[in-house]
């Protein structure tokens, strides 16, 4: 494809991207094709001669936008939000176009020391204490990796990375709440601690973690010889938005010589609100925190800001740099593929630029403050409906709840909701998703996309409504 023939499908495909923004509401929220289904459309070989770009369009709009969730959807109310706007999706069309691969100061100077003042923009709007030093990952779960591998290393002053682990003769336990996210016990096991020395806390009617509990979990350990390596704590959990006393566990972990991590992957974001910052007290005490601006800050995925208190230990975690990977007469700068797990670096940066400058510190507050607000209400309406009960307190624009009918047995009650989940999200008008709370089968309900409006929150409430009805 030449540079005119390009010029030209891309004037084509930008109308095609703006419609789609403009019409996204015509879309069904999730996805509602069989397995397999869209894999029989694709031939099992490659094609020996090139194809019109046409038929490869044509082709991504009959075979690829039916098997598509469509998490700009205003009435996608799942997980967590993974919200966009547009001039973050113009930043990702000039990262695409430029193509670099920024694993070194030198391989893009521009996106090296963009990130490092994007990084600097980011702890200043969330109030992040001084002394932590940031840089972006991919994902919150490569942060956490990060951070374990940096709690194994201190509790073996550096030798698992040397010498191996099991080498060193230690048996290290890494501490969390029940609700914390997977990606603890994931990176764990990848970290080689294993999944059996993951002590998984249990948690208070609040959703956070009892802090006797984690103290006694850490005691009993060490009384059997088991160094309490790295405690993590959670501002927002997964399932109900649980958000732990930080400042306590800190002081728990600190007492015990264990390394501190913070994930705040999706509430992280609500730090930029004066009157919410106080979720982080006591992120003084930790040594690592990170939080994701590709949940809530309207920044494509993937962006997740990692920041650590000792930079020159997460390089020492970290770096391997072999003599062709070296940057010569340029002392002083910073690699930060030295900073993470993979070597290949995208340039996020540039998108995270584009959106704070578009809207600025007091557009993003008005827009989580509104996702906030209609959470509320739509929290409160619930609570307010005769045969459903609020089964989580509402956390910033998360809670839970589920349906139950008068005379329906306890027993039943699960089965019921899962079956009322599958109705409402198979009528493709919005999506919701389950988790389990104290053993029982609930419905979450988060806001956070970029465009929900007041009239989107509404008819989802409708159609929990009607639809509950039909289950009665």
């Amino acid at each position: 494809m030449d540079t005119e023939t390009f010029r030209r499908h891309a004037h084509a495909l930008v109308d095609w991207m703006a419609d789609y923004m403009a019409g996204v509401e015509e879309y069904p929220v999730r996805a509602s094709v069989a397995p397999g289904s869209i894999a029989a459309q694709l031939p099992e070989a490659p094609p020996e001669q090139g194809e019109p770009f046409e038929a490869i369009f044509k082709d991504f709009t009959d075979i690829v936008l039916p098997g598509m969730t469509h998490w700009q959807h205003p009435s996608f109310f799942a997980y967590f939000p993974a919200n966009a706007s547009p001039p973050s999706v113009l930043a990702e069309m000039l990262t695409s176009t430029l193509a670099a691969q920024c694993m070194l100061w030198q391989t893009s100077p521009a996106a090296t020391e963009m990130e490092g003042r994007m990084m600097e923009w980011l702890a200043r709007a969330l109030d992040l204490p001084q002394d932590f030093r940031g840089s972006i990952q991919a994902s919150a779960s490569e942060a956490t990796l990060s951070a374990l591998l940096m709690a194994r290393e201190r509790a073996t002053g550096d030798a698992a990375n040397k010498e191996g682990l099991s080498s060193t003769g230690q048996r290290l336990a890494v501490y969390c709440s029940e609700d914390a996210h997977s990606s603890v016990e994931k990176g764990a096991r990848v970290a080689g601690f294993g999944a059996d020395m993951v002590r998984k806390i249990p948690v208070d009617e609040n959703r956070a973690v009892r802090l006797d509990a984690l103290e006694a979990a850490i005691r009993r350990d060490v009384a059997a010889g088991i160094t309490p390596a790295c405690v993590v704590a959670c501002i927002g959990g997964t399932g109900t938005g649980g958000m732990d006393d930080v400042w306590a566990v800190s002081q728990i972990a600190r007492s015990h010589g264990a390394f501190v991590h913070v994930d705040a992957a999706w509430a992280g974001s609500a730090l930029i609100l004066p009157e919410w910052r106080w979720m982080a007290d006591g992120l003084e005490l930790a040594d690592s925190f990170v939080f994701n601006p590709h949940k809530w800050l309207l920044t494509n995925f993937d962006c997740s800001a990692h920041y650590v208190r000792d930079p020159e230990a997460l390089m020492r975690t970290l770096s391997l740099v072999p003599e062709y990977l070296r940057t010569h007469g340029a002392n002083g700068v910073t690699d930060y593929s030295n900073w993470s797990v993979p070597l290949g670096r995208r340039f996020r940066a540039l998108k995270l630029w584009f959106v704070l400058r578009s809207y600025g510190l007091s557009g993003l507050q008005t827009l989580l403050r509104r996702h906030i607000e209609l959470a509320k209400h739509a929290h409160d309406t619930l609570a307010a409906e005769p045969g459903f009960e609020i089964t989580s307190p509402l956390k910033l624009a998360l809670f839970t709840f589920r349906h139950r009918p008068e005379g329906l047995p306890e027993e039943e009650l699960d089965a019921h909701n899962e079956r009322l989940l599958t109705a409402l999200n198979d009528t493709g008008k919005a999506y919701f998703t389950q988790t389990r709370l104290g053993g029982r089968y609930v419905i979450r309900f988060q806001v956070g996309q970029t465009n929900t409006e007041t009239r989107h929150v509404n008819a989802a409430l409708d159609l929990i409504r009607e639809t509950a009805r039909g289950f009665r």
